[in-house]
């Protein structure tokens, strides 16, 4: 990939333009990538392959959503949002207090073989 300046780009434009149509070209300021300039096939192409992705995505989802549903016990199901919010905190914390009070022992573990 051809690399130019901002100023580069500004000075060159018009060349720019056409260079693009052969391959994209990543613009710069301070030496850090600002934009890259590609053609119009490229965009589509991009664009093209971004679509196809998220399809994909949606429907790994999807079947992820309609196997958990599948799988879900009848208790689970009755469950309301409040609920579901209210377990996941409490094993969230609970998760925290267990990492805490392993790193505790290790920090007591770590001083008494120091002394």
């Amino acid at each position: 990939m051809i690399t130019k300046t901002s100023a580069e780009a500004q000075n060159q434009f018009g060349q720019l333009l056409d260079l693009v149509q052969r391959e994209p070209v990543a613009i710069t300021r301070h030496g850090r990538p600002a934009a890259f300039i590609v053609s119009p096939v490229d965009m589509e192409e991009l664009l093209e392959g971004r679509e196809t992705r998220r399809k994909l995505v949606a429907a790994e989802f999807k079947a992820s959503n309609e196997r958990a549903l599948k799988n879900m016990k009848p208790a689970a199901a009755k469950l309301t949002d409040k609920e579901v919010d209210r377990i996941v905190h409490e094993v969230r914390d609970q998760i925290a207090r267990e990492a805490l009070d392993q790193k505790a022992n290790l920090d007591r573990k770590a001083k008494s073989r120091r002394q």
